[in-house]
């Protein structure tokens, strides 16, 4: 190790490395390219900075004027990449060395001014690196080292591309270090390609995963997971906390919540300037601020001095998630705790989260009021200031007091301040909080019964009813197995003497038999009333109806409704319908040319509106766009052309029965209504009149 590296150390008080600091200061990996896992809170910062410092100074102790960048550490989040250039300016200090950082959220022309003065370590976050390479702003021609911090993150936020590029970038004669918590397929394939004959590193803390952080997964009721929240932060009164939520509205609403009850709380999240989120870590670690809510944008690289509890308000998607939300307390020697809520929707998912990660919690429900304030009073008399020696000022407040109020009234006085100083708890509604774990049924023995799927067999039914034939209770009994026309089950070894007995020689329950099985029964697996599978509209092989035809749907084929159609053979037949007889139709007579109509005795009605439309009556045919046009037939449809032209011939009316006259002449052009149609009727009656005086 570097002297002067060795001299930041002590002055930072270091007395002894972490497990990862050791394993990558072994001598036989100097300068060699390293995929290094280790928990969260590891010391990794300082890991990889004393893991490549021979190889940026060589032989000398400091560092020789900056010029173009040396080394490129590389952080998912802005708040990591700044975090990780404070370590690296402590621990460099002696050495001389430039640090420059391009983040997303500052300003580039700062950016680009620091790296034209020179830098021999630049932190960068991916795409804010990537705009400096493009534009020319950055050299990396000078590169001997890049490292990777938390990659598994990067490659979760979608930088892949941005990582391959920068990579590809930077010479080929260097050394490669990916440093994550965790190394999943996609770190291993990026290794593969990036880096040559790389070493990996397992520090021995990465199996006692979490060591110093205690689990606790509290389930609650769908309405009281808020509230949950409340108490919990409530009951352990950690200096800073944590609470994380999936979406930014759930952050929103939570903050709101927690401000609204007295917390001092902040919030963080990716819609917040890189202005914002600097300033609400710096109330964290100020002291103005005990609560941050946060989504994952926080989970990664932030460290708190004294945080100590981390709230999941909302479950995470995976372990690996669970695992960086959770690292950030239990760092460094500390204890922590990592608190789930836990409703009834996400018991499973909780569950199965833990498993993953390999972590055990401890089950139970959130804190309530009463254990809030039990531990509130606990904190209270624990409080050294009942132990400090009174100062001359107090002296002549206390005199008064005492003798003004009795001891009583001063300790409720006392009482009350201390504790509407705090926010009160919520009460929560109980819930069972121990999850049900199956339990083995140990050796058993296996009975048939007859009777089953086809004579209605019920496992709801079967139980009590063996229950009470038997003498025996449901914990007795095992798997029921209801088959299409035998039912079996288990009875327990220490019960199966009192249930034949009970049952005594002619071994009936409720007049079926009952029989004593020598080995376990070899079950049929095929489908159930509604289930896939052979025989089934949907399985393999499902049965078709009359016809040939499938019915679709599941389980056995349905009877077939009505009458079943007849079955064909190939040979043909000749149509057996009858033919319709010819309806005779009634015959119109024509009307009289001999005799003229007397108009006036028998005058025309109104026409009505024939039914062929506005084609019928002469006009014009409506604009296509007006709608379908009507048939002839009075139908809707395109009009049928006749062969005798556009207009239909004109039939007289009648009754319907033979031999009657119509009812009216047909009617002229246009409308029968119009003044030109009755003057012209008027002058032909004349004309006809004058005829006949002649």
């Amino acid at each position: 190790m570097k002297q002067a590296l060795r001299d930041a150390l002590d002055a930072r008080g270091y007395e002894k490395l972490t497990p990862v600091q050791e394993a990558v200061l072994n001598p036989d990996l100097e300068g060699r390219d390293l995929l290094v896992s280790a928990q969260t809170g590891s010391g990794k910062t300082v890991g990889f900075g004393l893991s490549i410092a021979p190889t940026l100074l060589g032989d000398a102790d400091v560092f020789d004027a900056a010029h173009a960048p040396l080394a490129l550490v590389i952080a998912p989040t802005r708040e990591l990449a700044l975090q990780v250039k404070r370590e690296l300016q402590w621990l460099y200090a002696n050495a001389g060395a430039h640090l420059a950082s391009c983040v997303g959220g500052m300003d580039m022309r700062d950016e680009r001014r620091a790296l034209a003065r020179g830098a021999h370590i630049v932190v960068a976050t991916p795409g804010r690196l990537r705009d400096h390479i493009s534009r020319g702003s950055i050299d990396l021609s000078q590169l001997r080292a890049v490292v990777l911090d938390e990659a598994d993150e990067m490659l979760d936020l979608g930088f892949r591309e941005d990582l391959e590029f920068i990579l590809g970038e930077a010479p080929e004669e260097r050394q490669t270090l990916l440093f994550s918590a965790t190394v999943p397929q996609s770190i291993t394939q990026l290794a593969k390609n990036y880096q040559r004959d790389a070493e990996r590193v397992i520090t021995k803390s990465e199996a006692g995963q979490h060591a110093d952080i205690e689990y606790r997964a509290m389930q609650v009721a769908e309405r009281d997971a808020d509230n949950a929240v409340i108490n919990t932060l409530r009951y352990y009164e950690a200096p800073n906390a944590i609470v994380f939520g999936n979406t930014r509205a759930m952050v929103n609403r939570l903050t709101t919540r927690l401000s609204n009850r007295g917390f001092q709380v902040v919030s963080l999240s990716g819609e917040l300037s890189q202005a914002e989120r600097t300033h609400a870590l710096q109330a964290m670690r100020d002291g103005r601020a005990q609560v941050c809510v946060a989504t994952d944008v926080a989970a990664r690289g932030i460290d708190l001095p004294n945080l100590d509890l981390v709230v999941h308000a909302e479950l995470p998607s995976n372990h690996e998630t669970l695992l960086h939300r959770s690292g950030r307390t239990g760092r460094a020697g500390r204890k922590g705790v990592s608190a789930l809520i836990v409703t009834k929707k996400s018991q499973k998912k909780a569950q199965r989260i833990l498993n993953w990660a390999k972590l055990k919690a401890e089950w139970g429900g959130a804190p309530s009021a009463e254990e809030v304030m039990a531990r509130d009073e606990e904190r209270m008399l624990a409080d050294p200031v009942w132990t400090e020696a009174m100062s001359d000022t107090q002296a002549a407040t206390v005199e008064k007091l005492v003798e003004q109020f009795t001891p009583t009234q001063i300790a409720a006085a006392y009482l009350k301040l201390y504790r509407d100083a705090h926010t009160a708890p919520e009460e929560i509604s109980h819930v069972d909080t121990k999850p049900v774990a199956r339990k083995d049924f140990g050796s058993s023995q296996w009975f048939s019964l007859a009777g089953g799927r086809e004579a209605g067999a019920d496992p709801r039914r079967l139980l009590p009813m063996l229950c009470k034939s038997g003498d025996l209770t449901k914990d007795d009994i095992g798997a029921i197995r209801i088959q299409q026309n035998e039912t079996f089950f288990q009875i327990r070894d220490a019960s199966v003497a009192g249930f034949v007995a009970t049952l005594g020689e002619a071994m009936k329950v409720e007049g079926s038999d009952v029989k004593k099985l020598d080995e376990a029964p070899v079950l049929d697996r095929g489908p159930r009333p509604g289930g896939k599978g052979p025989g089934g509209g949907r399985g393999p092989g499902g049965a078709r109806g009359p016809g040939g035809k499938s019915y679709g749907g599941n389980g056995p084929a349905k009877p077939h409704r009505g009458k079943p159609r007849p079955e064909y053979d190939d040979k043909p037949r000749a149509k057996s319908f009858p033919k319709p007889e010819k309806s005779e139709k009634p015959v119109r007579a024509a009307a009289p040319s001999a005799a003229p109509i007397d108009w006036n005795d028998d005058p025309a009605p109104r026409a009505k509106k024939p039914k062929g439309g506005d084609a019928a009556k002469g006009q014009k045919p409506r604009n296509k766009s007006a709608g379908p046009a009507r048939s002839n037939d009075g139908g809707h449809g395109p009009a049928k052309r006749r062969s005798d032209g556009d207009k239909p011939p004109f039939k007289a009316r009648t009754s319907g029965k033979p031999g009657d006259k119509p009812k009216g002449p047909p009617p002229p052009k246009g409308k029968s209504n119009s003044k030109k149609n009755k003057a012209r009727a008027a002058a032909a009656k004349g004309a006809k009149k004058k005829g006949g005086a002649h």
